[in-house]
């Protein structure tokens, strides 16, 4: 028996012992002593041997199959996706990692030691149900749907964790954050982190950031993308070739926000470096703070987060 076997089953042997004593009404401070033994036992995952099922065969779930194969997390045949029978595009996406399809979900819900419910918010309820293990690992990245609303829709005990990545995972570039439910362990959430590790950085949050988390790095691409479009217009206005504009434009983003996560530099000082008294770069920042560039950004931000929870709310079921 491999490692990552022994450690996926201890996991499974807690819970049932857990549900046990409950049943004999031992008392919440043994079961605590219980899991807190659990947890400090070390965890080391074979993860050759991590079987994960993506319910939902989208960009997102392609794009986190082949991370996760590509990063040595787990093997093309242990991943299996439902997909639909006329989407051809995911199916042989999954098919070039050597994984599996099929077109219900039945099958992947019994397949995974991970289950990953990769669908549209509003598939959500139709798919719970179909998922009747406890002792499965789901990892939800529908938007807007709670952990309250997940837990409520499996089976009870079932470990649940809210995960929400950006297409920059497409790419191995990806900003991912998740907030684990009630019934996830330490070994559960780092199993998480290493998954979402594989296409970009992860990070644990509480449940309330999901919402600001989704504004800023779910929906942050898409203002980074306007951005970019605009250096280049600018270049392209001022004689430049517009292939070379985009190419200079999105390295100097990549440039960019690469020196504040490497050097650890507040980004004002970065921009002071750049800005030299009576040059170009502080003209071209006149120009921008008299457009309130700051201000849009922010108001921005409070605009889609209060549209997330919007969201959020309408979706619960």
């Amino acid at each position: 028996m491999t490692v990552g076997l022994r450690a996926t089953g201890l996991m499974k042997i807690t819970r049932s012992l857990r549900r046990r004593l409950n049943e004999r009404n031992v008392s919440d401070e043994l079961l605590g002593d219980i899991e807190e033994k659990a947890r400090r036992i070390p965890l080391h995952i074979d993860t050759n041997m991590l079987k994960i099922g993506f319910l939902g065969g989208g960009k997102m779930a392609q794009a986190l199959a082949k991370g996760f194969v590509k990063a040595g997390l787990s093997k093309g045949e242990m991943i299996l996706a439902s997909c639909l029978p006329s989407d051809e595009g995911s199916i042989e996406a999954f098919r070039e990692i050597e994984s599996k399809t099929v077109h219900t979900n039945d099958a992947v819900a019994t397949h995974g030691d991970v289950l990953i419910l990769s669908v549209k918010p509003q598939v959500v309820p139709k798919i719970l149900p179909e998922l009747k293990d406890p002792e499965k690992l789901v990892l939800s990245i529908a938007m807007g749907i709670s952990i309250e609303t997940l837990e409520k829709g499996l089976p009870s005990g079932t470990p649940v964790i809210r995960v929400m990545p950006n297409t920059p995972a497409l790419v191995g570039c990806g900003a991912t954050v998740f907030s684990r439910g009630t019934h996830v362990t330490d070994e559960e959430a780092e199993i998480t982190k290493r998954l979402f590790s594989a296409v970009g950085t992860c990070q644990e949050v509480d449940e309330h950031l999901i919402d600001p988390v989704t504004a800023l790095a779910g929906s942050g691409p898409a203002y980074v993308y306007m951005f970019i479009e605009a250096m280049a217009d600018g270049a392209v206005k001022m004689g430049m070739p517009r292939p070379l504009a985009y190419k200079l434009a999105s390295q100097t983003v990549l440039g960019a926000g690469m020196m504040v996560r490497e050097t650890g530099s507040h980004p004002g000082q970065l921009k002071d470096d750049v800005a030299s008294p009576a040059g170009s770069t502080i003209s071209a920042i006149h120009e921008l703070e008299k457009n309130g560039i700051r201000s849009a950004v922010i108001d921005a931000i409070e605009a889609a987060t209060l549209r997330c929870r919007e969201f959020s709310t309408k979706k619960s079921y």
